[in-house]
C-alpha cells in the first residue's frame, strides 16, 4: 500500500516548522529550517525537501498540506502593504481616522493611533446612502464613481477598499461599485466591506476592509508563488491556509481575504493544544506558546477555546472571528535592555531570525532570553535541533556578562534576572485571560509549547500557583502539528438588530435558512463529502442598553425564544456576575460556521529504544533556583516510554525543544506520550 502523508507547515518569526504524519502507520517526521522573511516560500520549499529527505518519503505521496502564515501580520507590522485607496459614503471619508476617539495610552497625552493606511487624499467620497433599515436614501451616482476611478488611475493605486454606510444590510451599492472598479482597473485588488465583514459598527468594518485591501496584492502574489511551488513538488497535495478562527481555507479564499490570516499561527497552536488535551484526558488547560519573538497564551475550557471578534492587529482594529489569544513580547529572542532609570527590562524588542540571539553566531550583540538559558546550562552545549544548529556559548557569556556588569552582580544572577522578568511578562498575559475574566489559574493545567515554552513553564506555573504542567509530545512543532488536525471551515454572518420579541422567530428562521443555503454552497465548492459536513449556529446577544455582545449557541429550533433567553442569562451571569430578566434583549447577528470533519491523528508509535527505566544520555551542571549549579542528568525524549516516572532535577532534550524538571517535581509519561508534571513546590 502506498504511503499517504499529511504535512503541517508553520512559518514563525525565527523558524519554519514542519510536521508530517503517515496515515497508515502513524509515523511522524519533523523538520525545522530558519525562516526567510523576505520570501517565506523559500523556507517552506526547502523545508519540504529536507523533511522528505530526512524521513525517506516521496513528496509525490503527500495528499494535504496545511499552512500557518505570518505574512499578513508582518506586512501590517512593517507597513509593507500596497498603495491603497478607499471609497466611502459621502461625508464619511474621515471615519477611519476619527475612530472611537479613545486614547491608546490612558496617561500619555501625546500617544496616538497610527495614521490610516489610506491617506486622506486617497479616501474618496461617493454620492450614495443606504438607510438604517436597508432602504436606499440616496441613489448611487455612478458619475462620482467614474470621477474617483480617474483619480485612482492617476495615483497608480494597487488596491481599493469600498466601505459604505449600512452596506451590511443592503450591499447593492457596494457591489455595483466593485463591478465598475473591477472593469475599469484591471490588476487592482478590490475589497468590499459587504464581502469582508458584513456586520454593523462602521468603524471596525471600514478598518478591517481597508486592511484587507492593503494586504491583497502582496499576499496574493505569495499565495500564487506558494501554490505553484507546492504543485511542482507535491502535485497531488491540496493546500489549505489556516485562518485566525482555527480552520483551513482554500488558497483562492486566502488570496481574497488575507486579513483572515492575521492570527493564523497562534490559531494552529490552539488546535494542537486541544488535540493534546483530548489525548491526555485533561479538560482545562492554559496554553503557553513561546517562540522566538513572542509568547501567546490562551484559556481552553472543556477542550474548547473561545473566539474573539474585536482585536487590534498591529495597532489597527480588526473585527473577525479569531481564537481568543493574548500575546506579549516575551520570546526566546527577547532582548534585555536598561531604561533611562537603569531598570532592566526584557522585550518586546527581539533579535528575530537574523541576527538572532548571540549564541546563534550570526552577529547578535544583545543579551536575549536564549543567551540567559545558555549561561545557566539549561540549553545543551551541543546545540539545537538535535545538534544540527550549533551554539556559540562564549558569545552568550559575553553579552550576558555585559548585563551583569551593569547590574553589578554575578553572571548567573543576571541570567536568572532576565528569565524572571520574561516570566513575569508572561504571567501578566495569562492573568489577563484568566483572573481578569473570573477564572482561577489553579483550576487549570499549564501547557507549554513552542521551542522555548517548556524551558520557562515551571517559573510561570510557580507564580500562578499551578501544580500541573502538561508538555506535548512535540512542543516545538505543536503549531505545525495543529495544522494536521485542522478541518476546513468558513464563517458566515447575517447582521441585523433584532429585538427578542414575538416577531423574532420568523426573522430568525429566514436568516438561518439563508445562512444554511450559503453553507451548502460552500460545502459543494470545497468538495466536502456529505457525511463530513457539520454546522454550528450562534447568536450575538445583548441587553438593549449594552454595547457588547455575548455569543450564545442556538439549538435546532431557532425560534425557541425562552431557550435563547435562558442561555443568554446564564452566559451573562458567568461573564458579569448577574443578569436582569426584566431588561429587553436583542440579537445583533446570527453566525453560522460550516466545517468539514477534522482529520483523525492517533498516537505515533514509540521509538524502538524507549524504556520505562531510561538511562540519562549525559550529565551537566544546571542552575535552577538555588545558590549553586546542580549536576543534572540529561535524558532524551525518545527514550521515555509510557509509564516512565522521573524526578527532578532533570533535563529532557528533544529535537524541537528542551524541558526542565526542577528539584522536587515529578514527571510521568502518559499513554499519549505526553509528559504530565506535578510540581513539588520546592524553591531550590
Amino acid at each position: 500500500m502506498a504511503e499517504h502523508w499529511t504535512i503541517g507547515v508553520d512559518v514563525g518569526g525565527t523558524f519554519t516548522d514542519l510536521c508530517a504524519i503517515e496515515a497508515q502507520t502513524g509515523r511522524i517526521a519533523l523538520h525545522k529550517v530558519p525562516s526567510t522573511p523576505a520570501n517565506p516560500a523559500l523556507a517552506i520549499v526547502s523545508g519540504l525537501d529536507g523533511l522528505a529527505d530526512k524521513a525517506g518519503f516521496d513528496l509525490g505521496d503527500v495528499r494535504a498540506i496545511g499552512h500557518g502564515t505570518t505574512v499578513a501580520t508582518n506586512a501590517l507590522i512593517q507597513r509593507t502593504g500596497a498603495r491603497v485607496a478607499m471609497l466611502t459614503t459621502q461625508h464619511f471619508r474621515d471615519l477611519v481616522e476619527i475612530g472611537r476617539q479613545t486614547r491608546p495610552l490612558m496617561y500619555d497625552l501625546r500617544a496616538d493611533y497610527p495614521a490610516p493606511l489610506a491617506p486622506r487624499h486617497l479616501r474618496l467620497e461617493i454620492t450614495e446612502r443606504i438607510g438604517a433599515a436597508g432602504e436606499v436614501v440616496t441613489p448611487l451616482d455612478m458619475a462620482t464613481v467614474d470621477a474617483a476611478i480617474e483619480v485612482l488611475k492617476a495615483e497608480a493605486v494597487e488596491a481599493v477598499a469600498i466601505a459604505f454606510l449600512f452596506s451590511y444590510l443592503n450591499p447593492s451599492h457596494e457591489q455595483a461599485v466593485k463591478a465598475r472598479l473591477t472593469e475599469a482597473l484591471p490588476g487592482v485588488a478590490i475589497s468590499a466591506s459587504s464581502d469582508v465583514m458584513p456586520e454593523f459598527r462602521e468603524y471596525e468594518r471600514s478598518s478591517t476592509t481597508l486592511l484587507n485591501a492593503y494586504l491583497q496584492p502582496a499576499f496574493g502574489d505569495y499565495m500564487r508563488t506558494l501554490s505553484a511551488e507546492v504543485a511542482a513538488c507535491s502535485p497531488r497535495a491540496s493546500l489549505g491556509v489556516n485562518q485566525s478562527s482555527g480552520g483551513l481555507m482554500s488558497v483562492d479564499k486566502a488570496r481574497d481575504f488575507p486579513i483572515r490570516t492575521a492570527m493564523s499561527g497562534p490559531a494552529a497552536g490552539a488546535n494542537g493544544a486541544i488535540h493534546t488535551a483530548m489525548q491526555s484526558g485533561i479538560e482545562n488547560v492554559i496554553t503557553y506558546d513561546v517562540g522566538g519573538t513572542s509568547a501567546d497564551v490562551a484559556l481552553i475550557k472543556g477542550q474548547a477555546i473561545g473566539l474573539a471578534f474585536d482585536r487590534d492587529v498591529a495597532d489597527f482594529p480588526v473585527r473577525m472571528p479569531m481564537v481568543d489569544i493574548n500575546t506579549v513580547g516575551a520570546g526566546g529572542g527577547s532582548i534585555a535592555w536598561f531604561d533611562r532609570g537603569g531598570l532592566m527590562k526584557v522585550g518586546p524588542a527581539s533579535a528575530g531570525a537574523r541576527p538572532g540571539p548571540a549564541c546563534y553566531g550570526h552577529g547578535g550583540s544583545h543579551a536575549t532570553v536564549t543567551d540567559a538559558n545558555v549561561v545557566l546550562g539549561r540549553l545543551s552545549t551541543r546545540g539545537l535541533l538535535g545538534g544540527d544548529m550549533s551554539l556559540d556559548v562564549e558569545a552568550s557569556f559575553r553579552v550576558v556578562g555585559e548585563v551583569a556588569r551593569q547590574l553589578g552582580c554575578p553572571i548567573e544572577t543576571a541570567a536568572r534576572g532576565i528569565l524572571d522578568i520574561m516570566a513575569a511578562n508572561s504571567v501578566r498575559a495569562i492573568r489577563a485571560i484568566s483572573v481578569e475574566r473570573g477564572h482561577d489559574p489553579r483550576d487549570f493545567a499549564l501547557m507549554p509549547f513552542g521551542g522555548a515554552g517548556p524551558l520557562h513553564a515551571e517559573a510561570v506555573a510557580r507564580a500562578l500557583g499551578i501544580r500541573t504542567i502538561l508538555v506535548p509530545l512535540l512542543p516545538g512543532i505543536l503549531c505545525a502539528e495543529g495544522l494536521l488536525v485542522a478541518g476546513r471551515s468558513e464563517a458566515l454572518v447575517r447582521s441585523q438588530r433584532l429585538p427578542l420579541d414575538a416577531a423574532a422567530p420568523d426573522t430568525l428562521a429566514t436568516l438561518s435558512a439563508e445562512l444554511r443555503a450559503e453553507a451548502e454552497a460552500w460545502f459543494d465548492a470545497e468538495d466536502i463529502a456529505p457525511q463530513e459536513r457539520s454546522v454550528s449556529l450562534v447568536a450575538d446577544m445583548r441587553h438593549a442598553s449594552q454595547n457588547y455582545e455575548l455569543q450564545i449557541p442556538v439549538g435546532a429550533n431557532v425560534g425557541d425564544l425562552e431557550a435563547l433567553k435562558d442561555a443568554f442569562f446564564e452566559a451573562h451571569t458567568r461573564a458579569y456576575g448577574f443578569h436582569n430578566s426584566e431588561d429587553p434583549i436583542e440579537i445583533i447577528a446570527l453566525r453560522m460556521t460550516p466545517q468539514g470533519a477534522k482529520p483523525q491523528v492517533g498516537t505515533p508509535p514509540q521509538g524502538a529504544g524507549a524504556s520505562t527505566t531510561p538511562a540519562p544520555r549525559s550529565r551537566r551542571p544546571v542552575w535552577f533556583n538555588g545558590p549553586e549549579a546542580i549536576d543534572t542528568p540529561v535524558f532524551e525524549r525518545a527514550d521515555l516510554a509510557p509509564g516512565t516516572a522521573l524526578h527532578g532535577p532533570a533535563v529532557i532534550d528533544q529535537f524541537d525543544s528542551t524541558l526542565l524538571l526542577f528539584p522536587g517535581d515529578a514527571a510521568r509519561i502518559d499513554d499519549a506520550l505526553n509528559i504530565l508534571i506535578t510540581r513539588g513546590g520546592l524553591d531550590q
